[in-house]
């Protein structure tokens, strides 16, 4: 295992130190294997098993699902997944959207390239037709803290 080494005295080979980490190990598995089991278990509240659905319906949106517009780099705006002529258009069909379903939201998606401008005028647009929950989707790039401002 170890190195053997001579020593100057005696003519015999001293053992050299080796160090096992073998029940370290063991002991970090051991240690994982608990923290897997146990971690679960920390979740606030009883676990319930939700009911599941076989067939859907497809056709059917919840409140929760929101309504995507999408303002494109070269200016098409897009409700849903279809395009939409101008924003006269949109507005006539957000409205229908609106009657039928009140409680759902609007979140807005603009390229970078486009102006706010653009963007702002979709965003009232979704305001003057009453919707409350209006949101516009940004990406996260980075990975880090914010960066604090100076004081000057």
């Amino acid at each position: 295992m170890g190195v053997q080494v001579e020593s100057k005295r005696s003519g015999r080979q001293q053992p050299e130190p080796d160090i096992n980490v073998t029940p370290l190990v063991d002991v970090v598995l051991v240690l994982l294997i608990i923290f897997m089991v146990i971690a679960p278990q920390m979740e606030h509240g009883e676990r319930v098993e939700l009911p599941a659905v076989f067939q859907p319906d497809s056709r059917s949106r919840s409140k929760l699902d929101p309504i995507y517009v999408t303002i494109t780099g070269a200016g098409t705006v897009y409700l849903e997944k279809e395009a939409v002529a101008d924003l006269r258009s949109l507005g006539e069909r957000l409205r229908a959207i609106r009657a039928a379903e009140p409680e759902r939201r609007v979140v807005i998606k603009g390229d970078a390239s486009v102006s706010y401008g653009r963007v702002r005028e979709a965003f009232a647009l979704c305001q003057e037709v009453g919707f409350n929950g209006i949101s516009l989707q940004v990406s996260q790039r980075g990975g880090g803290a914010a960066e604090q401002p100076e004081e000057g």
